[in-house]
């Protein structure tokens, strides 16, 4: 790991963002009843949030990387059962026979479904805890502030990517009938991913 592994830190954060979740099914049900503009309002909110989160987690592994080598083999172990968490709720989710719900933002002013979104991502303390464990599985201790500068703004742009997409794409009920028929399948192959990064993580020696 003496470089940044960015195609398992960017494959990490395609499964979280893109699988379904609080966020998702907003976007999703914000789309069908209020439209795309409404939906990308909201979106920006989300990202924004997520940045936030995502440079708090940054920061603080920074602060990490400056104190003895036991507390980054430490974090390494909370990452790796914060994704193996991830893998058995995503395991539950595909074994669960209910379908997902659908709820939207309210529709008002762009501004106030941007601040619904920002909202609604800065008081959920998992984002931090997966940024947090993002973070411990690709960034060696010896990462300049300038590399993980670098990975703050590549998961950044996925996730802007990922959600735009669900706005354009749940704004077609087609579309969204056709995921939410699919969800325990998507479920599954999220729970057999996380489930590898996790171990692999636990297996592996820093």
């Amino acid at each position: 790991m003496s470089d940044i592994n960015f195609p398992l830190i960017l494959t990490a954060a395609f499964m979280a963002t893109a699988s379904p979740g609080p966020s998702t099914l907003a976007i999703a049900g914000t789309a069908m009843a209020h439209g795309r503009a409404q939906a990308l309002a909201l979106v920006t909110g989300i990202v924004s949030g997520s940045w936030l989160w995502s440079v708090a987690a940054a920061l603080g592994l920074g602060a990490v990387m400056q104190a003895n080598a036991w507390t980054f083999e430490l974090l390494r172990y909370f990452g790796a059962g914060y994704l193996l968490f991830l893998a058995y709720k995503s395991a539950r989710s595909a074994l669960s026979a209910g379908q997902a719900k659908l709820r939207s933002v309210s529709a008002g002013r762009y501004r106030t479904a941007c601040g619904k979104g920002l909202a609604m991502h800065l008081t959920n303390p998992k984002a931090i805890l997966f940024f947090g464990a993002l973070f411990s599985v690709g960034v060696p201790a010896s990462a300049s502030p300038l590399q993980i500068a670098s990975v703050v703004v590549a998961v950044g742009l996925q996730s802007l990517c990922v959600f735009v997409a669900y706005a354009l794409l749940f704004s077609n009920g087609r579309i969204v009938a056709i995921y939410l028929r699919l969800r325990r399948w998507f479920e599954g192959v999220f729970a057999i991913a996380f489930g590898v990064a996790g171990l692999t993580l636990l297996a592996r020696r820093l």
